[in-house]
This record gives structure tokens, sequence and C-alpha cells, in this order.
């Protein structure tokens, strides 16, 4: 039989996590306080649930930022960005911080980044995201730096290529001519 959780434990836990998790979705989100406040919210009511279910896990922090990252994933799956300029894109995968600025180059790197397999989103999370070095994933991953390299640059053309998908009919056309131009050369 699992025990209550103890008001004051969860006020503890609540303190503890709220401002890094607060700090991991904001920065997702692109500062979209509103946005962020429902995802960190919707977080803690599954915890709440869960652990008055199954026990309060041992990294509690660790659990809630699992959960977030899950919750975002699917927020920004039921999202549809609008149609892109290929600018928006370059200046947003091209970004050598990628971390999303506004609100609407979060709901496009979201949604991008939804789209791709999590290896792929994990790595370019743990490095734009979260400000890991290469050396410190690569150490995380029991890989070397030049694989971690190796893995970002394709993860970033993979999420170009998603992104792509959603440029404007205008842009659209004109991207597969340069593409057709670049294969008959």
């Amino acid at each position: 039989m699992i025990r209550p959780l103890p008001e004051d434990e969860v006020d503890l836990m609540y303190r503890e996590t709220i401002r890094p998790l607060y700090a991991y979705v904001s920065r997702r989100v692109g500062g979209d306080r509103s946005l962020a406040e429902d995802l960190v919210q919707e977080a803690w009511i599954r915890a709440l649930d869960n652990w008055s279910v199954k026990g309060v896990p041992n990294e509690p922090l660790a659990w809630l930022l699992r959960v977030s990252r899950n919750i975002l994933v699917s927020h920004f799956r039921r999202i549809r960005p609008e149609q892109l300029e290929p600018a928006v894109i370059a200046l947003t995968v091209e970004d050598p911080r990628l971390a999303p600025s506004t609100p609407e180059t979060a709901a496009v790197i979201g949604w991008g980044m939804a789209q791709l397999r999590r290896t792929h989103a994990d790595i370019l999370e743990a490095f734009y995201f979260d400000e890991k070095s290469v050396r410190a994933i690569a150490d995380e991953r029991s890989i070397s730096e030049r694989a971690v390299e190796g893995r970002l640059h394709r993860a970033r053309e993979k999420l170009k290529r998603k992104l792509k998908r959603r440029l404007s009919p205008t842009a659209f056309r004109a991207e597969q001519g340069k593409t057709q131009n670049v294969r008959q050369t």
C-alpha cells in the first residue's frame, strides 16, 4: 500500500523543483510565459496523480523533466506552425544557439523537433537547450566527441528537412527548383 503524500513534503518538492522545471519548459517555448505555466502545471498535475498511486520517485526533478519533455513533444505535435519562408528556417536552424528566442520560433523548432526521432531530438536538446558541451555529451553517452559532432550535424540536417516541409507554397516551389538545378549539374 502506498502512503498518501504529506502536504508539507509536496510543498518542499514543489519549491525545490519549480524554478528548474519552469526554466526548462520556458527555454523550449521561447519564453511564452502563459504556455510555460500551463505546461508546468500539467506536469505537476501528472506528478501528483502518479505519485499518489506509485509513490514519489527517487529523483522528482528528473521525473518532472522527462514528463515535461513528453508534454512538450505532444504539444508541438498537435500544433501546426504557419507556413514558413526559407529565411526563417535559415535563421532558426543555422543560428549557433538554435534556442528559440520568441514563441513563434519556439513553435517552429518545437514542431520540427517533435517530428524527429528521440535520439536526434535528445542530442539537439542537450547541446542547444541544456547548453552542454560536446565533451559533456560524449562523456554522458560514452562515445567520442567526434561521434557527438557527427550526430549533431545529422540531427541538424534532419531538423532542417522537417522544417522545409512547412515552407510556403511559393518558397517550396523555389526550393524544389534549387534542388533540381543542383541535381542536373
